[in-house]
């Protein structure tokens, strides 16, 4: 006679638990490795994931990190696959696209705060650098944003004129210049303060402000406007 009384995996138990710690206390009540597992879940629900999410975290070296992997990069760790690997940068996106929507309709310079968050989501986990533009309205509010160049490793070509066109066909009264630096150190180099110069004495001959020019990084943030380097 055949045994039915077969033995759940163990890992379902810890599961269970898992969810309930998120339930009660949201991600305060969970490790970063934890949190990752909990995702991984949905995407093998019959697999121990725990091996999976810590291997992610050590190969990545944060919680950031993993998120800011490509699918190839993710793929290329043993058990994730595609589906773990499309559901961990699908995160990612809506996260943008949350903090995007947190953005609109905003007194960006009331709140500075809001485009810092959004850029350092949106660029800081590039290879290349990139340098996007968001445009204002007059009540400094984001009509829209766009990424207007990608670079190499250690530098994006500016073209002054394209932005300038660009604002005038959004009609925006105001940009705010966003760009990563790949290396994680967001200090501004010379290069960064001469380009931005730059673009404030055209953007100023056009009538158009520049409220600030924000450079992201895996290490932080540098912002002209706080530097006090816009005049």
């Amino acid at each position: 006679m055949s045994n039915t009384n077969k033995v759940s995996p163990h890992y379902l138990g810890h599961r269970k638990r898992l969810r309930e710690r998120f339930q009660k206390a949201g991600s305060k009540g969970l490790q970063d490795y934890e949190l990752l597992e909990l995702l991984l879940t949905y995407a093998l629900p019959r697999k121990d994931v725990k091996p999976i999410a810590k291997e992610l975290i050590k190969r990545f070296g944060t919680f950031g990190g993993v998120f800011d992997a490509t699918i190839e990069e993710l793929e290329d760790i043993a058990g994730v696959g595609v589906t773990s690997a499309v559901l961990i940068k699908l995160v990612k996106e809506i996260l943008c696209l949350y903090l995007e929507e947190r953005m609109r309709k905003k007194d960006i310079i009331a709140s500075p705060q809001l485009a810092v968050d959004f850029a350092r989501v949106r660029l800081s986990g590039l290879c290349n650098e990139v340098f996007m533009v968001i445009y204002l309205n007059t009540k400094n509010e984001v009509i829209d944003h766009e990424v207007i160049h990608e670079g190499t490793v250690d530098k994006a070509i500016i073209y002054p004129r394209r932005i300038i066109e660009s604002a005038l066909n959004y009609h925006a009264a105001g940009l705010l210049l966003v760009h990563n630096h790949p290396s994680g150190h967001p200090e501004a180099s010379d290069d960064d303060k001469k380009i931005t110069h730059t673009l404030l004495e055209i953007a100023s001959a056009m009538d158009i402000k520049i409220v600030d020019h924000i450079i992201v990084g895996k290490n932080g943030y540098f912002s002209f406007a706080e530097k006090g380097l816009l005049s």
